[in-house]
């Protein structure tokens, strides 16, 4: 007798799909390590995240919940008008360790562009527009890797050896014209840091000022890279705490451009030019003979 419960055998068409089927659902289930793995975040200071625009007197946050988040960056602009806007990081309830505040002239000549550290999360960046209403400015806030000036990695030029600012003392750094964007780090030895940073071109002419607070230099040390196009470049630093709060700078250059400093000015010798005085011979033979005599 045979029995009605037995399995019966199944054709190898059959056996086939049902092997096919059960590797389709284990690569489902589970994903391989090439698939698995997290997608690669970037390292420069080119924001990829969409922009948001905050209007005057209004502000948006970006919440980062996620501990493994020790790195933002904040990038601010405006389509040629000027800026002015306040940028805290929140850290719980009633706890702002780090605030910055932003005035530049040319919001699209010369973006704010900073990293600030968020250990220990939740964290939240806040941005604040205190301009007018008819001033809005466009926000990019991304977090970045490890890998920069502030994890040890290489920047895009070496920056200068650090150099200690005491309380109340300031500090000046030159640059050529040919550096088309700088870039400044400062740090204390877990002390507080306040500080004030200007770029200027000309005589006490602020194209960006940038005023910043942090309870820790050493555990949140500022990272900031100014667009310094043109001649005529200086980064001043002021170091705004008491004495007892001294804190290092480092200041270099970020970006070289391909005009020398020649070419930037471009002198005109011996008053010679392709047209007007001094282009026919007979300007010439006068300015190395003088004018002829009346007679």
């Amino acid at each position: 007798m045979v029995n009605s419960l037995a399995a019966t055998p199944k054709d190898s068409t059959s056996a086939a799909m049902d092997a096919q089927l059960g590797k389709q659902m284990q690569k489902q289930s589970v994903p391989s390590p090439s698939t698995a793995s997290a997608p690669a975040r970037p390292t420069s200071l080119l924001a990829k995240s969409p922009e948001v625009t905050v209007q005057g007197g209004s502000l948006k946050t970006w919440a980062f919940s996620s501990p493994s988040v020790e790195r933002v960056m904040v990038v601010l602009k405006t389509e040629g008008r000027p800026l002015d806007a306040d940028v805290e990081l929140w850290a719980g309830p009633d706890n702002t360790p780090h605030k910055i505040r932003v005035y530049i002239e040319n919001g699209a000549t010369r973006p704010f562009s900073a990293v600030m550290e968020t250990p220990r999360g939740p964290n939240t960046i806040a941005v604040r527009n205190i301009g007018q209403l008819e001033f809005p400015l466009f926000s990019q806030i991304e977090a970045v890797s490890a890998n920069g000036p502030l994890g040890g990695g290489i920047s895009a030029e070496p920056m200068s050896a650090p150099v200690v600012i005491q309380g109340g003392a300031l500090r000046t750094f030159p640059f050529d014209p040919s550096v088309e964007s700088v870039q400044v780090l400062l740090k204390t030895d877990g002390r507080p840091l306040n500080a004030r940073i200007e770029l200027l071109q000309g005589p006490n002419n602020n194209k960006q000022v940038i005023e910043l607070y942090t309870e820790d230099g050493l555990d949140r040390p500022f990272y900031a890279i100014l667009e310094s196009p043109g001649s005529g470049n200086v980064i001043r630093i002021v170091n705004t705490a008491t004495v007892e709060f001294p804190m290092t700078a480092s200041v270099g250059a970020f970006k070289l451009g391909t005009q020398t400093p020649f070419e930037e000015i471009k002198p005109v010798i011996s008053g010679f030019g392709d047209s007007g005085y001094g282009s026919s011979q007979a300007d010439r033979e006068t300015f190395k003979y003088g004018p002829p005599p009346p007679f």
